[in-house]
């Protein structure tokens, strides 16, 4: 069965936000707990640490802090879509959040980071990367747990995740 979802997650951002990592829409669980990647599989937090070099908390709370603290923000490409279950190849009619308002109101975000193919491909066609006004960006392996058509290692998917260090 096919279900209307709308995004309830605020983003993750303040003015000290460097690095905006952009997903396409939480899973089930991620928004039944209210909890971007709340799917303890999803190796999202797992890499932030390595990344950070520090012991991720087990606390929702604690983790956004830590991303607050480093610069680093979080939120999604779609406000809102029809998917069934929680893999993104379902999802269909999908609706953009504002990101030519975002960026304006953020304009220390100095990089995106595409969470997977997904939220890459929607941000193109529905917003457009003019609206990054010569920002760099990177669509990054998805950190989710489910096994995609480019499956790569929690080791793979790390390596190329550390571009991020470079802009905090």
């Amino acid at each position: 069965m096919t279900n209307k979802l709308t995004n309830v997650l605020p983003p993750i951002v303040d003015t000290s936000t460097k690095v905006l990592i952009v997903g396409s829409m939480p899973s089930k669980q991620s928004l039944e707990k209210q909890q971007y990647y709340g799917n303890p599989r999803n190796h999202f937090w797992p890499i932030v640490g390595e990344i950070l070099a520090v012991a991720v908390p087990m606390d929702y709370e604690a983790r956004l802090d830590l991303l607050r603290e480093h610069g680093i923000g979080l939120w999604d490409t779609i406000a809102s879509c029809e998917r069934k279950g929680s893999l993104d190849a379902t999802i269909r009619n999908e609706k953009p959040n504002d990101f030519h308002a975002f960026l304006k109101q953020y304009p220390n975000i100095r990089l995106l980071i595409f969470n997977g193919t997904k939220a890459f491909d929607v941000f193109k066609k529905h917003v457009g990367f003019e609206v990054l006004a010569n920002r760099p960006y990177k669509k990054m392996p998805s950190t989710s747990p489910i096994p995609g058509k480019n499956i790569k290692s929690f080791e793979e998917k790390l390596e190329e995740w550390r571009l991020i260090g470079a802009y905090l």
